[in-house]
């Protein structure tokens, strides 16, 4: 059963919430020179890889959310981490100043606009915040926050 269950989420002209459950989540660790090219080293930013969405979460960690396609080798760390967390859908036009409303990082495109991300804060809650297009965002959040999390949201969407 996914943390959010019995969640109905929203929809309207402006924000769409719902639940993304059970995407496979693969923290990796390892020196940055064994995983190729294809893998995000600058700060706060993530790539597509291969059949996974890999991102950089320190000098030496990611997170892949999808199939990474590694083999582990002594140099890394592989650790299935998918049920630590599950995943929501923020999107629509009023979707970064939701965000903005419980979050202290600086939400403009500009700044935070797609192939970005960050560990960050949300309504006190520790998440993972995705940048994918230019009004779509992945929150990763504790399984035991999720439904916390996703009551702020339902509250904090009658505004926009």
């Amino acid at each position: 059963m996914s943390p959010l269950a019995g969640f109905d989420g929203i929809t309207d002209a402006r924000l769409r919430v719902r639940e993304i459950p059970f995407l496979r989540q693969t923290v990796i660790r390892a020196d940055p020179g064994r995983l190729g090219p294809q893998w995000p080293v600058e700060p706060g930013t993530w790539l597509r890889s291969g059949e996974a969405d890999v991102l950089w979460l320190g000098p030496d960690e990611w997170l892949a959310i999808g199939d990474p396609g590694l083999t582990p080798s002594p140099e890394m760390a592989v650790t299935d981490v998918s049920a630590l967390r599950t995943t929501l859908l923020v999107a629509g036009p009023g979707a970064r100043d939701l965000l903005a409303h419980g979050c202290a990082l600086d939400l403009h495109p500009s700044v935070f606009g797609p192939g970005r991300c960050a560990q960050t804060m949300l309504a006190r809650a520790n998440v993972v915040l995705v940048a994918r297009e230019d009004d779509e965002f992945w929150v990763l959040v504790r399984a035991s926050f999720a439904r916390y999390l996703a009551d702020w949201i339902t509250d904090a969407a009658v505004d926009y």
